[in-house]
């Protein structure tokens, strides 16, 4: 049986369940569960290859030991021994300075759940991924990565919790472009399911890792950080799968909620790559941590604050921001008055509608820009959708390849992007135009009224397109109000 069709198995075990309710906590049982199992296989690993190698966990803790024999401890033997000892164990787990490992353990299971009332039905679930992974096999470490990635995005379907997913084309694209090097400390301080810190990882070992000491480097380069349990335990999870061996510097904690000041010089990266939360607000009282210029509610806002006060100097950042920001005035003006003239903000690419769908079908926009220097000029370049492709959904989602187009444009820092040039979908506008709009960088493209133009053809195809589905929700408006009338009747 192939990982995937396991692993959509023991789903189905979950959903006979009473106690798990949704795909959120249906993943979040899954995870904790693969943690474990994951920990104990490359725990194998470390045993062999160090001779005086001691587990961070307890025996009885250790999957091996409770949960990987088929015929072991089941029913409410097995739900008493997880409730009443597994979890209290490891969320007060010991943690000493030779066993770093422990303190990962320990962030994990502080906020994590077993929501499974039924010990028969977590016996088969034990059994199922005992059966189904081994990752100390290559072929399957990889399969199941995949699978990994298929279960982060499943998230953007299950509520709230889809805010936690940024699409891997986006991810991609945004480190590639950042091209973090092998000794540059990488920073995601709201890294939800560790999208970014991955492609990082991905990224650095692709381009620049070639011997042991460099893989170590590497190790020590990757930081996030994320408030809320369920993403952290997934991002937790994904650094083991992705070849962290320790990942201690994934931290469980809220960056806004240090106060700005106490972000010191030894605090500060290389590179940030980040899609902060966005519409939501802080709690009060959080703003405070922040100087009075600054203060808002507004989570983007404080965290890209945030980020333009940990980048080193020469520092480079991509950060994913809505629209909002782009024309909010106000503290927004603010911000981008400091962006501009303290930071290179040398590229915004302005995505389409449905990037992020169905989590939220708010236009988001992906800026690029450096510290240290003062923004000369604001490159835009407006992400087209492909042929034949009208929004984005659920069976037709972005895909990396789409980004060529920009990538083949980009250039080079170094020269100052001298080989760029405007085309449909590009355009350069200088910092005293913006300076002039109040600091505005919403611009939309200066060529999108003469492409309109040419395609009468097209636009009238479009309206009578649209005018078909205005008749078509009139009708069925019609219908719904009708059976109401029906129905009081």
């Amino acid at each position: 049986m192939s990982i995937s069709t396991s692993i959509k198995s023991i789903q189905d075990i979950m959903r006979k369940d009473v106690g798990v309710d949704g795909d959120a906590q249906r993943i979040g049982q899954l995870v904790w569960m693969l943690f474990l199992k994951i920990l104990d296989d490359r725990e194998q690993e470390w045993e062999l290859l160090n001779d005086s190698y001691n587990s961070p966990l307890p025996e009885q803790y250790r999957w091996r030991n409770w949960a990987a024999d088929p015929e072991g401890i089941t029913g409410e033997e097995l739900k008493s021994f997880i409730d009443n000892e597994l979890f209290p164990g490891l969320q007060n787990l010991q943690i000493h300075s030779t066993t770093p490992m422990a303190y990962v353990v320990r962030a994990v299971f502080e906020d994590a759940y077993n929501y499974m009332k039924s010990g028969q039905l977590i016996r088969q679930v034990l059994n199922k991924i005992q059966a189904a992974i081994d990752f100390n096999k290559a072929q399957e470490r990889h399969a199941f990565g995949d699978m990994y990635e298929q279960l982060l995005r499943d998230l953007q379907s299950a509520g709230n919790a889809g805010e936690f997913y940024t699409p891997r084309p986006v991810t991609e694209f945004m480190v590639r472009m950042v091209d973090p090097k092998l000794d540059e400390k990488v920073l995601d301080p709201a890294c939800g399911t560790g999208g970014f810190l991955t492609c990082s990882i991905e990224h650095k070992r692709r381009h620049y890792v070639k011997t042991p000491e460099d893989e170590r480097t590497l190790q020590a380069s990757i930081y996030g950080f994320e408030k809320k349990p369920l993403p952290h335990l997934l991002a937790t999870t994904n650094m083991v799968l992705h070849g962290i061996e320790v990942p201690s510097n994934i931290k469980h904690d809220n960056t806004l909620s240090k106060p700005l000041i106490s972000w010191g010089p030894r605090d500060r990266v290389d590179c940030i790559i980040a899609n902060p939360p966005f519409g939501g607000m802080e709690e009060d009282g959080i703003e405070t941590n922040f100087p009075a210029a600054w203060r808002t509610r507004e989570t983007a806002d404080l965290f890209l604050v945030l980020i333009m006060h940990l980048l080193k100097d020469g520092g480079r950042a991509a950060v994913v921001l809505p629209d909002g920001f782009l024309f909010g005035d106000g503290i927004k003006s603010r911000i981008k008055e400091k962006l501009l003239t303290e930071f290179d903000l040398h590229t915004v690419i302005r995505l389409p509608k449905g990037v992020f769908n169905p989590y939220t079908g708010i236009k988001t926009n992906l800026l690029f820009f450096t510290k240290g220097r003062p923004t000369k000029n604001v490159w835009f370049y407006e992400h087209p959708y492909p042929d034949g492709v009208k929004n984005y959904s659920k069976t037709r989602p972005m895909r990396i390849e789409e980004f060529a187009i920009e990538e083949a444009w980009w250039g080079s820092e170094v020269d100052g992007f001298a080989a760029r040039v405007e085309n449909e979908f590009a355009w350069k506008v200088p910092v005293t135009d913006i300076q002039a709009r109040g600091w505005s960088l919403d611009i939309k493209n200066p060529h999108r009224d003469q492409q309109l133009g040419h395609n009468p053809d097209e636009l009238l195809a479009e309206y009578r397109q649209m005018q078909a589905e205005i008749d078509k929700l009139r009708e069925q408006l019609k219908a719904s109000l009708g059976l109401a009338l029906e129905g009081r009747a």
